[in-house]
């Protein structure tokens, strides 16, 4: 056994996740044990901590769990992910670029249909709210 192995309960603790997570994280092959205790536990080595570090920021990133194994493969097969990385990013930075335009459309289309808002004094057949119901041509 690795000197340097470590119980899931202690990496749970130190790096603040639950134990359940981390079985998750190793179930889908983001992380690997070292082997088992004779009780069956779980153990870890010491680099398990960077990895999920590099874990936690990649999500606070926007980056799936998916992406992030594809990174951490490259990574065991002795490739540094970086330029996947960016590339991912890059995407990731495109998509929220279009979101904001999208949101900003919205927005407008809320300001205007807010800025000339005006209840119906009664309710009209077929129409369950005049302002937001689109006009249909006879």
């Amino acid at each position: 056994m690795n000197a340097a192995a470590y119980l899931i309960g202690t990496v749970a603790h130190s790096s603040g996740l639950p134990v359940k997570t981390i079985r998750y994280y190793e179930e889908l092959g983001l992380l690997r044990t070292v082997g088992r205790t004779s009780g069956g536990y779980r153990l870890f080595a010491e680099d398990v901590f960077a990895r999920l570090s590099f874990i936690k920021r990649a999500q606070s990133l926007g980056l799936t769990l998916s992406e992030i194994k594809a990174f951490l493969e490259l990574y065991d097969r002795g490739e540094i992910p970086c330029d996947h990385i960016k590339e991912k990013l890059e995407e990731k930075l495109a998509a929220i670029e279009a979101q904001i335009q999208q949101l900003h459309i919205l927005k407008q289309e809320l300001q205007g249909l807010l800025s000339g808002w005006r209840s119906p004094a009664q309710p009209l057949e077929g129409t369950i709210c005049p302002i937001l119901q689109p006009v249909v041509p006879s």
